[in-house]
């Protein structure tokens, strides 16, 4: 099987366009740091902030370079498995 060469570069940009990724980040950040809604409302990430967050987490300047990294793609996959996981969450209690 042959990967397009800017599959997984594509993939993060596209994570990071979806405003429930941001919400996801949000829901994140507020976990993380003990938050309440009121203290950092949904909404509060942006495309631009979660672009940063990608390629923060995989140690990469660019989206582009997680296709010349595997370490970058094994974290970037781990993203997706962790928001995938807060997706599922989220359905089973609404």
């Amino acid at each position: 099987m042959t990967r397009h060469a800017s599959s997984q570069a594509q993939r993060a940009a596209m994570l990071g366009a979806n405003p429930r990724f941001q919400l996801y980040l949000d829901a994140r950040k507020r976990h993380r740091r003990s938050l309440t809604l009121e203290q950092l409302p949904d909404g509060t990430h942006n495309e631009e902030d979660a672009a940063d967050f990608i390629r923060n987490a995989c140690g990469v300047s660019s989206r582009a370079d997680i296709d010349r990294n595997i370490h970058a793609e094994d974290v970037l996959r781990r993203i997706v498995a962790d928001y995938s996981a807060w997706e599922r969450r989220q359905a089973r209690s609404s």
